[in-house]
């Protein structure tokens, strides 16, 4: 009869679990952090090209260092910011690593802006692969970042909406920081960097 009992109450709190969408908040947190980790993957891959589009434009005679030790530091200070998994609940902390990474953006911008003013800078090979790789991870960047909204979005209409809200109380599924609505904005394009043609996209 015990033994009966125990197993009617591990049915019984199995379904209360599924009900309360346990589960759901299991999956939909291993969303949002892998959908998290895409947007460091492809923030990475830009920083190792912004380290090869330094290192050719360097090469260039007389360009204007400011510009170029603007990339520099803007790309130090968003590689200095430690990702952990503790990141995406820490509102402060993911606050300053996508200002970094917005900082690493305007400077780069402003860099690709700089080089039109260079003709052979912009018919070096190398840099006009490293333009168009560049191209493709900003393409990247907007995509995977795109994925991580809605993943959060998911993640946090479950945590907040009733009878699940009651869970995440329980459990401490505390909703989660997205991009603001000025980042959502502009993910919808990649920065400026057609040097092809000296028009702005």
């Amino acid at each position: 009869m015990k033994r009966f009992l125990q197993l009617m109450v591990a049915v019984v709190m199995t379904s209360l679990l599924m009900g309360c969408g346990y589960n759901d908040f299991q999956r939909l947190d291993e969303s949002t952090k892998s959908a998290w980790s895409e947007v460091v993957n492809q923030y990475q891959r830009r920083a190792d090209l912004i380290d090869n589009l330094v290192a050719t434009v360097k090469g260039e005679a007389n360009f204007e260092q400011d510009t170029l030790t603007k990339v520099i530091a803007a790309r130090a200070k968003a590689s200095s910011i430690q990702v952990t998994p503790e990141l995406l609940n820490d509102p402060q902390a993911f606050a300053k690593y996508q200002a970094a990474q917005g900082e690493l953006g305007s400077a780069l911008s402003r860099l690709m802006v700089t080089v039109e003013r260079y003709p052979d800078l912009k018919a070096n090979k190398a840099f006009a692969d490293l333009r168009v790789a560049l191209e493709g991870t900003e393409n990247r960047i907007a995509v995977a970042r795109g994925r991580y909204i809605e993943a959060v979005k998911a993640y946090n209409v479950l945590a907040r909406e009733f009878p699940t809200n009651l869970t995440a109380k329980v459990f401490g599924y505390a909703p989660k920081e997205n991009f603001s609505v000025a980042n959502e904005a502009e993910i919808s394009k990649p920065p400026k960097v057609d040097f092809g043609t000296g028009k702005s996209k």
